[in-house]
């Protein structure tokens, strides 16, 4: 296993802080490509199987896009053209609202729901590629970040 000093070439930094920000930067952006690539093969982005997850949560309910939004991991995201992609891939459905017309209901289909269980089965026989951490180390590392973002 390399330390953050030698997969990013530097030797030194101004503090154990600045290290920790640059480990967890580096680290998530490792974690994403692993991710990534599971989720090529299936022609789905991170941001797309986010959404989709997210609506299986509260699947068979629908959900409008702001509740969407407010559930991403990165809620910088353009939701509304990751619902149009979603939707011409037949994974989700979108109904306007009969309350406001503004206001759209979005469900995840059958497909979706195929789509995902298929994606989870592979990521979950990845885990031990993409995590090398026991159940206890786990559970610090979450209390870790949890008390960087201030929660």
């Amino acid at each position: 296993m390399a330390s953050i000093e030698q997969e990013i070439k530097q030797r030194k930094f101004g503090n154990e802080l600045v290290k920790a920000n640059i480990n967890v930067l580096f680290t998530a952006n490792w974690l994403n490509n692993r991710i990534s690539a599971v989720l090529k093969p299936f022609n789905v982005t991170h941001e797309q199987f986010n959404v989709l997850r997210i609506l299986k949560g509260s699947h068979p309910n629908a959900m409008c896009q702001k509740d969407i939004l407010s559930r991403m991991i990165a809620p910088n995201s353009n939701v509304t053209l990751l619902i149009k992609k979603l939707k011409d891939k037949n994974l989700i459905s979108v109904l306007q609202s009969d309350r406001d017309k503004r206001e759209y209901q979005i469900s995840i289909a059958e497909q979706g729901l195929s789509l995902l269980t298929d994606i989870e089965s592979i990521l979950q026989s990845k885990v031990s590629e993409f995590n090398q951490l026991d159940e206890s180390e786990a559970k610090t590392l979450n209390s870790l970040l949890d008390k960087l973002r201030g929660s």
